[in-house]
This record gives C-alpha cells, structure tokens and sequence, in this order.
C-alpha cells in the first residue's frame, strides 16, 4: 500500500510517529536488523508505556529509581529479544513491553526488600482510557486487522495506529497532527476507529 508523505520535515521523531506503517510490519524489520525500525518502535512505544507506569513504583523503590529510566531499559531488553516475541494480536507489542517493566521492577525490587516481593501492576491507565471499541480491536487477529487498515486513507491509517497501536492520549494526537482542538482530534479518531472496525465486521460478515 502506498504510504503517507511525512508530515514534517525538521522534526525526525514526528515523521517517524505519525507513519501509517503497522507496528507489527516495524517488528519484522526489527528483526531483521534493521535500527530505524527499533527506533521507531520506541518512540510510538515509550510515551504510552511510561505514562502507564508513572506511579506505578511500589513505595520501598520510590526515590531510588527513576520510572523513565527503567521504563526504557526494559522496553530496550525486551526489544533486544523480539526474536522471542510474536505478534498475534494488534495489542501484543504493548502488552509484552508492559510484562518486561513488571519483571524490571520486580527485579528491582528484591534489591530492597530480603524476600522477592510480587509485584502486583493495575491495568489501567495513568491517563484516558482505551474505549471498548478499541479494546475489542486490540484483541483482533493481526491478518484482519491489516487488511482492514489497508482500506483506509492515509490520514485515518495514521490517527488509528496513533491511538490503537501506540496508545497516545488524545490531546497527543492533536499536537502531532496539528489539530485545531483536543475535541476536533477525538472526533477524527473516533471516526478513524470506528471506520476500521466496520471493515474488520465486513470480513466477518461479508455480504
């Protein structure tokens, strides 16, 4: 599929962020040996990914760990070993870097404490969460979601991969793609998701 043209040209990060590639389709590159690809699953990943471990810290770690620092080691550990990892649903990536920062604190853990502690992380997140909806497509097999995302504009293929897959707030999204409002982003998204699970049903159901 023809890929959008990047929406800035000074900045490499937002180029990087805002592409429509899938991230699964940046896993495979990663396998390959291919940085800009681990580089480009860091910056969608990271963001999302700190943001749902910020306080999350038990309080014996607080003030002797930083949460962005052992955020990105473990994202980088577990992104070392994606010839381990497979993707068979659109939210796996996160879910298993979230796996690799509760192991990352539990190690860390038993550095304070004589006896490993369980650490016990919530599911929920530090800021707005997934709607139902993009919970249901999280759990969705990859190959129908691909294919789904595939007859989308550009446009909604960036805003679905910018909320479903890296997870970015909403008030993220209207600063990188330059919306006029945090409420005229969240519309965008929101018909963005719902187009695409339209034509995930259409696979289910075909006429």
């Amino acid at each position: 599929m023809e890929r959008s043209q990047p929406m800035a040209d000074d900045d490499s990060e937002d180029v990087t962020l805002l592409s429509d590639e899938p991230t699964v389709e940046l896993i495979i590159r990663a396998r390959g040996g291919d940085q800009s690809a681990v580089e480009a699953i860091l910056q969608r990943c990271l963001p999302s990914l700190k943001r749902w471990a910020h306080g999350r810290l038990p309080a014996a770690a607080r003030g002797h760990l930083d949460t962005g620092d052992l955020v990105q080691d473990a994202a980088m550990h577990a992104i070392a070993r994606l010839d381990t990892f497979e993707p068979r649903h659109v939210g796996a990536m996160q879910a298993y870097l979230r796996q690799s920062v509760i192991n990352r604190i539990r190690d860390e853990m038993r550095r304070f404490t004589r006896r490993p502690t369980n650490v016990e992380l919530p599911e929920d997140f530090a800021s707005e969460q997934p709607s139902p909806l993009e919970h249901a497509i999280h759990e969705e097999a990859y190959a129908r979601y691909r294919t789904a995302l595939d007859s989308l504009k550009p446009r909604e293929r960036e805003l679905v991969i910018a909320r479903v897959e890296a997870q970015w707030t909403t008030a993220e999204i209207a600063e990188h793609f330059a919306f006029n409002s945090v409420d005229g982003a969240r519309m965008a998204v929101n018909r963005a998701v719902q187009r695409l699970s339209a034509a995930m049903k259409a696979q289910k159901h075909p006429r």
